[in-house]
């Protein structure tokens, strides 16, 4: 089940966390050349990690923004609890 805003999302960092991911982007199909290119796993293997580690830094803009804009809002609105909770569901599903 996924939770559903009844607002505008216009997020101030959507364009950093863009860029991010399209640099991640072009960094899985590094890795993936690396992989073809027959390369010593330890190389793919700490390339593997530093692409996980950007991706991480791109849900942190994303997590920022949703507590910077979308709780504040849900708070002015009177929805605070049951965007918390939601908040709370996509935080869980996260870090599993």
């Amino acid at each position: 089940m996924s939770a559903v805003h009844e607002h505008a999302h216009n997020h101030p960092n959507k364009k950093k966390v863009i860029n991010r991911l399209a640099r991640i982007e072009g960094h899985v199909r590094s890795v993936k050349n690396m992989v073809e290119a027959d390369r010593d796993c330890s190389e793919v293997l700490i390339q593997i990690a530093a692409v996980r580690k950007a991706l991480d830094n791109a849900a942190k803009v994303i997590l920022k923004d949703h507590l910077e804009h979308c709780l504040l809002y849900a708070m002015e609105e009177g929805e605070g609890s049951k965007s918390l909770e939601n908040f709370e569901t996509a935080i869980d599903r996260y870090l599993r």
